[in-house]
């Protein structure tokens, strides 16, 4: 017996992936078109490359639906919904940068939230009432203690990380007013890594704001040498420690979330490996895994800097069955290959 698209709804399912050409959206469309489902990406490429698209194309032989555009073009954006018939929103657009959050505050307040706000409102008048959100660990603030549990207090230090909080918290208010919706809140730790192709990664512009990348850039001789953000912190060497996970683990998180997704309510989840790595740690486990030496330096704590900060991912072990499977010799590995093949 053939199935109807209704019945079909949680197989194979056409989502709209807003930031899909991004760091982990394209990492993430590439296992939605691996799994068979039809994957329709929005991007204004304001952080992202065009060629990602023939590269996602060439890994998966499928190929996603394309709109440059930016959401907050009310317009525009209410094209992509008239359309195509949307069974799911996975919503990775948004300004990341926290430094620059500090800096910009109004832009990543419009940004971040009206975008949001644009998208949802999109969503409820066709009809579409499944979203995953792309949140993220600095919601916890600086924790007072770890591992990180889905229930602990929340708090925020920067623009950024209350762009996110702020955007949870509109999310789960549309629930609560529309029962039927249903809403993950997927709070990452750091992913790092890039695909085992070396086709997609992590290529951010300038001085990136995150260690691997920075570690990359020094490696590939972009930059001269890594600052390390203070070694007087209450850790075993004295350099923070961070929960770093593989994109592609976080990649294959979204889709168990879609599966559960076919769960109305809220569902919230942190997505790390729940083992923690000083700075120190990921240098020289970098070294070992790409048979190299780093110039590195001691400089001064950054303000706002959690000493420890790592995630009980438990609860997505759980209810979603997933694991993050890779270990931080296979992070360092593929972001560096990554870059190495973006050279040749």
């Amino acid at each position: 017996m053939l199935l109807s698209r209704k019945d079909m709804r949680y197989n194979i399912m056409k989502v709209l992936v807003t930031g899909g050409v991004g760091y982990i959206g394209s990492h993430t469309c590439v296992e939605l078109l691996n799994e068979g489902h039809e994957v329709v990406i929005v991007d204004d490429l304001s952080n992202s490359k065009i060629e990602v698209l023939d590269k996602i194309k060439t890994m998966t032989n499928k190929e996603a639906k394309f709109y440059q555009l930016d959401i907050l073009d009310r317009d525009a954006f209410e094209v992509v919904f008239k359309e195509n018939k949307i069974d799911a929103v996975i919503h990775f657009a948004g300004k990341k940068a926290v430094g620059e959050s500090c800096e910009k505050p109004i832009m990543y307040y419009h940004n971040n939230i009206t975008g949001t706000l644009i998208l949802t409102e999109l969503m409820q008048k066709y009809s579409v009432s499944t979203i995953i959100f792309s949140s993220s660990a600095t919601v916890y603030g600086i924790p007072e203690t770890v591992p990180l549990t889905e229930d602990m207090p929340l708090s925020t230090i920067n623009p950024y990380g209350t762009t996110k909080l702020f955007c949870e918290r509109i999310l789960a208010d549309i629930q609560v007013a529309n029962p039927t919706w249903s809403v993950t809140l997927l709070r990452y730790f750091n992913p790092i890594g890039a695909h085992s192709s070396g086709l997609i990664g992590e290529e951010p512009n300038g001085i990136p704001n995150n260690l691997l990348p920075y570690i990359v850039k020094v490696a590939n001789g972009d930059l001269e040498c890594l600052h390390v953000f203070g070694d007087d912190y209450d850790t075993p060497d004295g350099t923070c420690i961070r929960d770093y996970i593989h994109v592609v683990d976080l990649a294959k998180g979204h889709l168990k979330a879609l599966n559960k997704a076919k769960e109305s309510g809220v569902h919230i989840y942190n997505l790390g490996t729940g083992i923690g790595y000083s700075v120190l740690d990921i240098i020289h486990s970098f070294e070992k895994a790409n048979n190299l030496k780093l110039n590195y330096k001691i400089t001064a704590r950054r303000p706002g800097d959690a000493a420890i900060s790592y995630s009980d991912p438990t609860k997505a072990n759980k209810e979603l069955d997933w694991v993050a499977v890779k270990n931080i010799e296979d992070m360092c590995r593929d972001s560096y290959n990554f870059i190495v093949k973006q050279k040749y």
